[in-house]
Order: structure tokens, then C-alpha cells, then sequence
């Protein structure tokens, strides 16, 4: 019985980390390591449909929603030719999340990157990852986004008048270093990348090896921008830090920095907290947790949200990311 326990992140834009543990078909998913959601999915739909038709999608089918609070409470039943299939596999995923449900946060296993390029073949922005090889036939959007909550929320005084959210200028500006031009790459354990195939453009950059310092730590390249795009950057960085928490190879000095960014946003430290690899102040992230079981038992009348404290990030990985 093979059962996998993995991590992969969710991107464009990058906004959190999605643990799986999954036997065959099945899956039990996680993104705050306290509510999992498990799924069936009837994979002999594919049978016979040779490689092309196993690209095909095929609906997942809700086992049931599990918290070791609340427990298990099962989704609807659908009785079919392949029920008893389909509930054995579940219920080898559940059996197996009662058991390991406590080893979170798990290893990260989407070492297949694709990155937009600049017009020099550089990584300019990550767009998306996957776990094997076959993936990378998936077509994503070739545009870098910085998001719709960034859209809402997401403030800079990097750059003056703007004209836009800051989310939406940065997005542009991103997209305008491109000519919409990316390429898959598989990371190795020294952060190396190997070049595959490109998407628009044909292939010439295929075979090509980069070493780990050209794939920017925090998905997002600032090698030629001026100054105020840079710290603009940066201010993004700074405001996404209860999400780049989750990544396991930040270096002590650049994830203490991110911890003060992302102590501001208590909340969604609260949220996220318990998937966090390492934490460097262990008071600062108390401290805002309970002000976020403050603010959960005592709301408050919404309001815009404070410009955030500026931090310029260095930061660096291991070869674990």
C-alpha cells in the first residue's frame, strides 16, 4: 500500500501551501494543518483512453471533511458500479490521516518550475509547480498576478501616483519585463534548475542548467529594476509574509524579518502558523495569535487596512526549495 505524504505551493500568486497525503485516487488536503477535506476521484474513467485522454479531468467525488475537534462527517454517497472502490480508497486516506495528521508540515515535492522569462531568458516571476514530469503538459496562464486579495489590500508609497492599486501596477510592471515567454525547469536538491521544454517561443533554451542563484528565493526577480520598483517589490514581499513563512529554506535572518512583516497581519498568522517550518521569535508570533483570538471574539468595524511597515528583504534558500 503506497501512500504519499507531500507539500505543494499554490501560485500565481503565490498564497499558501496545499499537504497531501494521498493513496491512489484518494486524498486528504490541508492548507492551516487543522481542517482537511477528503476526496475520491474515479480514475478507471481513464482506463483506455491512452496518454492524451489521461490529461482529461475527471471529477472529484467529496469523501468527507475531518478536524480532530469536530471529527469526520461524510459527504453526500453516490452509489455506483465503482462505490465500493472508490469508499475503500477513502478509507485508507482517512485511516492514514488519523495517524500522521500531527507530521505537518511535510516535504515539499513540486520541483517542477515554471518560471515567465525576461527578454534575457532569465526567471523572472513563478507561475506555477508541479510534482512529476507528465504535469508539465498543463498550459497556465503566462501572465504573473499579483493577485485579487493584493488588488484589495496591498498598499506601497514606493512608487508615486501610480494610477492604479498597487496590486494592479505591479502586476503590469511584472509582465511588462516579458515577452510572455516562460520555461519549465526541474529543480534539483542544490537548487539548480534543468532546463525543459518553453512555452511560446519554441524550444532553444531546452537543456540549459541554472545554477540556484538565478531563480529568485521569493518567486519574483529584481535584477534591473531602479530602486522605488525594487522596494515596491520588496513592500510585496512584506505584505505576503504569513504566506512565505510556509517555505522551509528561508535563511534565520530573512525569516525573522518576514515574521515582524508578518506579526501585522495576526490573522493569518493565526491561520498558517502551525504549517510554519521554523519560527525565530516564538513571543512576536504569540503575541499575535492572541490578538487574533482577540479580534476573532471581539470584532471590530472593518476598516481600510494601515499602510505596512517597510523591510528590505535579503533572503536566501537552502537547497530544500
Amino acid at each position: 500500500m503506497q501512500i504519499e505524504c507531500y507539500a505543494q505551493r499554490l501560485l500565481n500568486p503565490f498564497r499558501g501551501v496545499v499537504h497531501t497525503i494521498r493513496y491512489q485516487s484518494a486524498e486528504a488536503v490541508t492548507t492551516d494543518g487543522i481542517a482537511w477535506d477528503i476526496y475520491v476521484a474515479n480514475d478507471a474513467l481513464l482506463e483506455g483512453l491512452g496518454p492524451a485522454g489521461r490529461r482529461a479531468q475527471i471529477s472529484d467525488i467529496r469523501y468527507g471533511h475531518w478536524s480532530a475537534e469536530k471529527g469526520l462527517k461524510r459527504g453526500p454517497l453516490f452509489p455506483s458500479e465503482d462505490f465500493k472502490r472508490l469508499e475503500n480508497m477513502g478509507a485508507v486516506v482517512y485511516e492514514n490521516l488519523l495517524v500522521v495528521h500531527r507530521d505537518v508540515p511535510f516535504a515539499f515535492r513540486d520541483q517542477f518550475e515554471l518560471w515567465l522569462l525576461d527578454r534575457h531568458g532569465r526567471p523572472l516571476a513563478l507561475l506555477h509547480s508541479v510534482r512529476t514530469d507528465s504535469e508539465t503538459d498543463t498550459r497556465p496562464p503566462l501572465d504573473w498576478r499579483a493577485g485579487m486579495a493584493a488588488q484589495e489590500r496591498f498598499q506601497s508609497t514606493a512608487i508615486p501616483h501610480m494610477g492604479a492599486p498597487a496590486g494592479v501596477y505591479l502586476s503590469r510592471y511584472v509582465n511588462s519585463l516579458s515577452d510572455g515567454v516562460a520555461q519549465w525547469f526541474r529543480r534539483s536538491d542544490d537548487g539548480a534548475g534543468l532546463g525543459l521544454h518553453t512555452l511560446k517561443g519554441g524550444d532553444p533554451l531546452r537543456g540549459r542548467v541554472l545554477e540556484a542563484d538565478a531563480f529568485p528565493p521569493l518567486f519574483i526577480a529584481t535584477t534591473g529594476m531602479d530602486a522605488p520598483h525594487v522596494q515596491l517589490v520588496h513592500d510585496y514581499h512584506a505584505w505576503q509574509a504569513p504566506w512565505m513563512l510556509l517555505l522551509p529554506g528561508l535563511d534565520p535572518a530573512g525569516r525573522g524579518l518576514l515574521e515582524v512583516c508578518a506579526c501585522q497581519q495576526a490573522e493569518l498568522v493565526e491561520k498558517h502558523c502551525r504549517l510554519y517550518p521554523a519560527v525565530i521569535d516564538q513571543q512576536a508570533l504569540l503575541a499575535a495569535r492572541v490578538e487574533a483570538a482577540l479580534v476573532r471574539n471581539h470584532p471590530k468595524p472593518a476598516r481600510v487596512d494601515e499602510t505596512m511597515s517597510m523591510f528590505y528583504i535579503e533572503l536566501s534558500v537552502s537547497a530544500d526549495e
